[in-house]
């Protein structure tokens, strides 16, 4: 074969999965210095902006519009856990990793109340923040090990209940008595979600449609009145199951 004939065919399309693209804020420029130069060399991830408080948070968000935002909870003003809402609703595929010194029972609480897909401590090494990186961003539930004791404490001590979350986050008084209308279907989907499994994961498990997995999920979203895959997580968790 000529190398004329060589050049002349279009090469194979093995092009990457699209690169995630991640917003940091922290109020430390150290901080995130190194943070993004951690990202820097991991594949598949990039530092898409940087923000020193909430208020930039909310404006980069809506404009760059990233796949992730990893949050720190002691910023000036507003704390992080306090403003998972609002950076979700500025940019509606946004998930937000939680990345703080904070290991405190009830910043994880409110944390997972408002929507946040994972809470991770600046303390946990390398490997477990790219894992949990890509892991959020792909809609998973993700706990760092050093606050997984944590999380069984507010689930027990019901720290996760509607009493204390803000109106849009909480579970409804009416929820408990929709549980009845999920079908076995959607309850298998709502078990898989609590337990971390993504889209991908349960359609393969289930032997169906990824898009048929998505329709799925948001019959369980507005029959339980929930906001996010977190909200049924912690709603199945609380519940121990849907038995």
């Amino acid at each position: 074969m000529a190398l004329t004939d060589c050049l002349c065919h279009p090469p194979l399309n093995l092009a990457m999965p699209p690169e995630i693209r991640i917003l940091l804020v922290d109020d430390h420029p150290l901080f995130r210095r190194g943070i993004s130069a951690l990202i820097a060399a991991e594949p598949g991830m990039t530092v898409v902006g940087e923000a020193a408080d909430v208020g930039e948070a909310l404006r980069l968000s809506a404009q760059l519009q990233p796949d992730l935002v990893l949050l720190d909870n002691h910023l000036p003003g507003v704390r992080g856990v306090d403003a998972v809402q609002s950076i979700m609703q500025s940019a509606v595929q946004t998930r937000v990793l939680m990345l703080t010194v904070s290991d405190d029972s009830a910043d994880l609480a409110a944390a997972l109340r408002a929507g946040a897909n994972g809470y991770l401590l600046k303390t946990c090494e390398t490997s477990e923040l790219v894992a949990a990186i890509r892991r959020a961003a792909h809609g998973q539930i993700v706990i760092g090990s050093d606050m997984a004791p944590k999380l069984a404490q507010v689930m027990g001590t019901g720290s996760l209940d509607s009493s204390s979350a803000p109106p849009s986050a909480a579970i409804s008084p009416a929820t408990a008595s929709a549980l009845p209308e999920l079908t076995a279907r959607e309850r298998q989907i709502a078990a898989a979600i609590a337990r971390g499994a993504s889209n991908k994961l349960i359609a393969r498990e289930l032997d169906i449609a990824e898009t048929t997995v998505k329709v799925h999920v948001q019959s369980i979203l507005r029959k339980l009145d929930l906001n996010s895959r977190v909200q049924i997580a912690v709603y199945v968790s609380e519940r121990g199951g849907l038995n």
